[in-house]
């Protein structure tokens, strides 16, 4: 005996049959946005923003919850009955005696739910993602303050002589911008565009090219062995010191690097020259300015040709088709 087959109409009825699940709700967005502004709150202001998105987030927990816990707390859940044309008459579809249609249904709920799900968590992907990234990746590309440091009266600086300065580029940090760099006064040169006699100063960086070591001089350094007095000076900037020195080069005690006086590479791992700094005399006094690349240096003192560049990072090449594989580097201030 074949076994019976089901009738349509028992089908049907089995449809009626299955639990319904909850309807969709916009309940969990907004908790993930409160969690998101929390998350955003505690790198701007930790009490005011943080506090305002975990409100939001306790909010809509609370509510979703509700939602969700309804049928428990025998509340009645409404579902709405789905209408639709007929496809082939273009005539209502039939629904059965609870108003609910017995067309087919061309998504199913496990694929709306699906991409729903998908949906949902790239939203909320990108709303904790984005706000992290920006705070973090921006910043350095925005509102950088040119930092000026007075390193006191040029007539303080014999000519043709080299210091040691040791100074703070941002009174408000404190020593965590403490900086160091060679400075020798080149005397008087005639500037390009005014023809007039300028002073002209020598300032390096001490931060070597390769991985950013600290170069020290290699030479005597301090009165007793240059001759030179070494002297302080109190600026707005705090204090500055300056120590004699008669460098032959630099050398990092990392991993070798050598530079001869000008700052030019000579040997190791470095790919470029040392660091330069950008200066200005204003009412007498040495102003520093930003720092630059240098790929390398023609003359010396006054007379020198530097090839000069926008300032990059330790190990990046300045020029040459190697420049080409290094990402965007945020301005210096």
């Amino acid at each position: 005996m074949e076994p019976e087959q089901p009738s349509p109409d028992t089908e049907q009825e089995s449809l009626h049959e299955e639990t319904h699940l909850p309807a969709p709700t916009v309940y969990p967005i907004g908790f993930a946005i409160g969690i998101v502004v929390v998350l955003v709150g505690l790198i701007i202001n930790p009490l005011l923003i943080s506090s305002i998105g975990a409100a939001i987030a306790i909010v809509f927990a609370i509510l979703w919850a509700r939602e969700a816990t309804a049928e428990l707390r025998a509340e009645r859940v409404t579902v709405e009955p789905e209408r639709r044309e007929s496809e082939k008459t273009g005539a209502p579809a039939a629904a059965d005696e609870h108003d609910v249609t017995l067309a087919e249904v061309p998504v199913t709920r496990s694929v709306f739910l699906e991409g729903a799900t998908l949906g949902l968590g790239a939203a909320i992907g990108g709303l904790i993602t984005l706000p992290v990234a920006g705070f973090a990746l921006l910043p350095p590309f925005l509102g950088q303050t040119l930092h000026k440091v007075d390193l006191g009266p040029i007539t303080k600086f014999p000519l043709g002589k080299w210091f040691i300065a040791t100074f703070i580029v941002d009174p408000q940090e404190g020593d965590v911008s403490r900086r160091t760099a060679f400075i020798r006064n080149n005397g008087n040169v005639a500037d390009p565009e005014t023809k007039q006699q300028v002073p002209s100063f020598t300032i390096i960086s001490n931060h070597c090219v390769h991985l950013g070591c600290p170069v020290q001089a290699n030479g005597p350094v301090g009165e007793k062995y240059t001759g030179t007095p070494s002297f302080k000076e109190h600026t707005l900037n705090g204090p500055v010191e300056f120590e004699s020195v008669t460098p032959a080069g630099y050398g990092c005690p990392c991993h070798g690097g050598q530079y001869d006086p000008e700052g030019n590479r000579i040997a190791g791992p470095p790919v470029r020259a040392l660091d330069r700094y950008n200066f200005e005399i204003n009412h007498g006094r040495l102003i520093l300015l930003s720092a630059y690349s240098v790929s390398h240096v023609v003359g010396t003192g006054a007379q020198a040709q530097i090839y000069k560049y926008k300032e990059v990072g330790p190990g990046e090449h300045v020029d040459g088709p190697e420049q080409l594989f290094y990402p965007i580097n945020p301005p210096q201030n």
